[in-house]
């Protein structure tokens, strides 16, 4: 299924602020779009967040890739204006993308920087499409690298998916030595959603208060930006100079 990003942001804004919840939420009115869209795997979106936090991480993968098929199929789930954004605000030579999808970011950063792009499963091609660019499969909740390993950290479109978004948060926070961006769906939560997503940020507070301020953080701010909630953290005690480590 093919939709770009700002159809999907009129989709949800339809879904999230004119539908009433007591409509919204009932499984005998969400069944039917369901069932034309997800076909044989409308149950398990159904029941999704109901299971999602109780599964392994075998199980929870298994989910993704069998309903691979039937989600929204795009080069990136970020709008233009996020794009651009990131590609300005990314500081150093050493860049980490955690949830790189299938790899249209990473490929782009990778013109100017050293990019390691990480997720659960890396697609099929993205490393024949995206040969400069170093792809490392791992989970956001035990990223597989040392402490302050990259400039910069960035993570668009995956803390939404994520099952302890308090260990996520505090995994990109330590592999990051210098700046640490960050994109989610401003979106309201709902019991039934055209997504496998377990956590929502339709107000800025409710994004900010998973990443809170402590001594490693020397500034932050949220900016909605094409529709989406764009987050960055100056971080603090380390730098990396020229992709060196280095006491600030």
């Amino acid at each position: 299924m093919r939709i770009s990003r700002g159809a999907a942001l009129a989709v949800h804004f339809v879904l999230d602020a004119c539908l009433p919840p007591i409509l919204r939420d009932q499984p005998w009115f969400i069944w039917l779009p369901f069932r034309m869209l997800f076909g044989r795997h409308a149950r398990t979106f159904m029941e999704f967040k109901d299971r999602a936090l109780e599964l392994d991480d075998e199980a929870f993968l298994r989910v993704y890739r069998e309903t691979a098929g039937v989600h929204v199929r795009r080069e990136t789930d970020l709008n233009a204006a996020c794009l651009a954004r990131i590609a300005d605000r990314v500081e150093g030579p050493r860049v980490l993308e955690v949830g790189c999808g299938r790899g249209h970011l990473a490929g782009i950063l990778g013109r100017r920087h050293e990019v390691t792009a990480c997720d659960i499963a890396i697609d099929a091609d993205a490393r024949a499409r995206h040969a400069h660019v170093r792809f490392v499969e791992g989970n956001v909740q035990r990223l597989p690298f040392a402490d302050r390993s990259f400039d910069t950290v960035v993570c668009t479109h995956t803390l939404e998916h994520v099952q302890r978004l308090d260990v996520a948060v505090r995994e990109l926070r330590r592999v990051a030595a210098r700046r640490l961006i960050v994109v989610v769906p401003r979106q309201r939560p709902q019991r039934y959603t055209f997504d496998l997503h377990l956590h929502f940020f339709p107000l800025p507070h409710m994004l900010l208060e998973r990443f809170p301020a402590d001594a490693s953080v020397a500034n932050r701010r949220i900016d909605c930006v094409g529709g989406d909630w764009f987050y960055e953290e100056w971080r603090t005690g380390e730098a990396a100079v020229d992709g060196v480590i280095t006491a600030a």
